[in-house]
């Protein structure tokens, strides 16, 4: 089958022929009809993923697909089925994934990182039963990978009353406009949040007020959120870029007892910013990590797509053949190309 590998960290990535994978038990095939651009997958590339233990490795982790195979002991899961997956899978047998909360498995499958990932023809993945969500008539293939990693873990962090649990009225502050910060907007938006959207590019800002932030503002001009909070701050922040001036910068926009999420992945200098402890313990803050959702906890973001509510599939800018991956990660590297998510869907 045809795949993009790493062979090297950090250099160029190739194009390769490989055998096609096979069901493990428990696990399918997947065909992959739409997969997602990631920084994950950047961030794979050049080599920052300790679960990457061998290359050549193909990355590429957001994904949907029509099951062409599965293994031994699957029972809910037959060919031509069509699906998608968290990009934390789960063991389905640990006291993390009992309780639904398989994002944190100590033992999760993420393929792209763990296993070989998505940018090829065909993937396997494990624990088919308890990873795979079916995917509605309404939602194709493109919209469903637009989920991926970036939607989904927007919508959970935001959602969910184990995480910031926001709510119609409150305002939630977006530090970063790419895929995953776009997506916050738009979730925020529909769950009746009054948004800011803070990015330094103009087009970023543009799309953000698309997709319903309230207010825009430049990364450079921080001052707005205090003179649109009158000065009291917002309920809930988000990082979603992950840097270590981001970071600070998100929880220090805090209201008292506000909820600052932590999306954007932290690696090199970045990993272990210096917390606002003094300011986190006298307004009560609360900082929660936000990791992926479950595959059980899916329903509820896919009612709202089917419904209208929330439309992942406005977040795609670019769509592209597997062969483009390459300098499409390039690209990402130096921050540049069109805001949104970008596509594979043409695996010719």
């Amino acid at each position: 089958m045809k795949c993009v590998q790493v062979r090297e960290f950090a250099q160029p990535l190739e194009l390769a022929e490989v055998a096609e994978p096979s069901p493990p038990p428990g696990g399918v095939v997947i065909e992959v009809k739409a997969a997602g651009l990631c920084r994950s997958d950047w961030h794979a590339w050049q080599g920052h993923d300790a679960d990457i233990r061998s290359l050549p490795h193909i990355p590429g982790h957001e994904f949907s697909g029509t099951v062409v195979a599965v293994g031994r002991g699957v029972e809910r899961w037959q060919p031509g089925d069509r699906v998608t997956a968290p990009f934390a899978c789960g063991c389905g047998s640990c006291p993390e994934c009992a309780s639904g909360n398989s994002q944190v498995c100590p033992s999760q499958y993420q393929p792209g990182f763990s296993g070989p990932g998505v940018f090829a023809e065909l993937v396997a993945l494990p624990h088919a039963d308890h990873n795979l969500v079916g995917l509605p008539k309404s939602v194709g293939f493109g919209e469903a990978a637009s989920l991926g990693c970036r939607f989904a873990t927007a919508f959970r962090a935001l959602a969910h009353a184990d995480q910031a649990a926001l709510r119609p009225g409150e305002t939630l502050a977006v530090f970063g406009c790419g895929g995953v910060g776009l997506s916050a907007v738009m979730i925020g938006a529909a769950l009746g949040a009054e948004v800011i959207a803070i990015d330094l590019r103009t087009e970023a800002l543009q799309q953000a007020r698309e997709f319903g932030a309230a207010h825009v503002l430049n990364a450079g001009d921080l001052e707005g959120i205090a003179e649109w909070t009158h000065g009291r701050g917002v309920n809930v922040a988000v990082d979603a870029i992950g840097s270590r001036e981001t970071c600070i910068q998100a929880i220090h926009s805090l209201a008292p007892r506000g909820r600052h999420i932590q999306i954007g992945l932290m690696f090199g200098d970045d990993a272990a910013p210096a917390l606002p402890m003094p300011s986190i313990i006298a307004k009560e803050l609360r900082v929660i990590g936000s990791h992926g959702m479950a595959a059980s906890r899916y329903p509820e973001m896919l009612e709202m797509v089917a419904s209208g509510r929330l439309s992942p599939a406005r977040l795609v800018s670019r769509s592209i053949a597997l062969h483009e991956v390459p300098a499409a990660l390039e690209a990402m590297g130096r921050h540049q190309g069109a805001p949104g998510i970008t596509l594979v869907e043409r695996f010719e």
